[in-house]
């Protein structure tokens, strides 16, 4: 039995975790990978707390409510109300989603079922049999990642491609700001690192180099002579093929950034895997942005308070 226990608990910790995991990838919060795991934990240790202590007040809603205030606090840390609420509602509706949809399946398949409510394990069986652990293990991520997928589209659908963004970027340690407009059309995905490419102009990037290495790399394209690219930019520079409108296969010199943010809304976001594709020219005749921004670096960015 005390094996069968330490079982449920580890089963418990690992769902636990990918239900923190889903929760901080859909608010695109940032947090450590170690307040993850000890979030995780503190969820977690309610399954002996409940089983070894059914009639306590950590059983009652208002109980599991407080713990659940708890968890959130210590994964995520607190910088507002409204953040820590969302992260909070965010937590509940990852966890009946993927909670509700094992429920259906299984109510299908007319078979015992083992739920995971609020980090919490509850078996209508017991402590639950073979199939349904089974079940779980082979279907919570599926859950997981179907949950993710919908969401990220819909993150991507909600994106307002007719505006334009302050965006400060970051590449060596040194910080420039300027405009940004979302391109629809920009669907230009490095094919080695699967990282999106952000197209910047020329007016905008010269800002980080000295005139001659500006000069030099701007050869270097033109000649697609790489052995030009000034020494000192050698391991911040990465080649990028890609295919044109008319089908013809091309290259683009794309800079190594270390960071890009955007104030969206009432929200600063920040990227971090992406590539800045250089425009030795300007993106537009009027100067309104220096900035073609990727669809994914909106999903693929996390929140940070304005």
């Amino acid at each position: 039995m005390t094996i069968y226990l330490d079982a449920v608990w580890v089963l418990n910790l690992l769902l636990d975790l990918m239900l923190l995991m889903l929760t901080q990838a859909l608010s695109r919060v940032y947090t450590l990978k170690r307040r993850l795991v000890i979030g995780a934990i503190v969820a977690s240790l309610i399954v002996p707390a409940t089983i070894y202590y059914p009639s306590a007040f950590l059983n009652t809603v208002y109980g599991k409510l407080l713990y659940s205030i708890l968890i959130i606090l210590v994964t995520f840390q607190f910088t507002t109300i409204r953040l820590f609420l969302k992260q909070l509602l965010m937590f509940y509706f990852v966890t009946f989603s993927i909670g509700g949809g094992l429920f259906a399946a299984h109510y299908l398949l007319q078979n015992p079922v083992a739920l995971s409510v609020n980090g919490i394990l509850t078996f209508s069986s017991g402590l639950g049999d073979p199939v349904s652990w089974i079940f779980i293990i082979i279907g919570f991520p599926i859950a997981f990642w179907f949950t993710k997928s919908r969401m990220d589209k819909h993150v991507v659908d909600k994106i307002r491609y007719d505006q334009i963004y302050d965006v400060t970027l970051q590449i060596r340690g040194i910080r420039f700001s300027t405009t940004g407009y979302v391109d629809s059309g920009n669907q230009l995905v490095d094919p080695l690192t699967k990282k999106p490419v952000i197209i910047c102009d020329e007016s905008f990037l010269q800002q980080w180099f000295q005139e001659d290495d500006w000069i030099k790399l701007k050869g270097a394209f033109e000649n697609f002579d790489i052995d030009k690219i000034p020494v000192s930019w050698e391991k911040y520079i990465q080649i990028v093929p890609f295919h044109g409108v008319e089908g013809k296969s091309n290259f683009l010199f794309a800079l190594k950034p270390e960071e890009l943010s955007i104030r969206y809304g009432e929200q600063k976001i920040i990227a971090t895997k992406f590539l800045v594709g250089i425009q030795f020219s300007t993106l537009t005749k009027d100067q309104s942005y220096h900035c073609l921004l990727h669809p994914q670096i909106i999903k693929l960015a996390t929140i940070h308070s304005a």
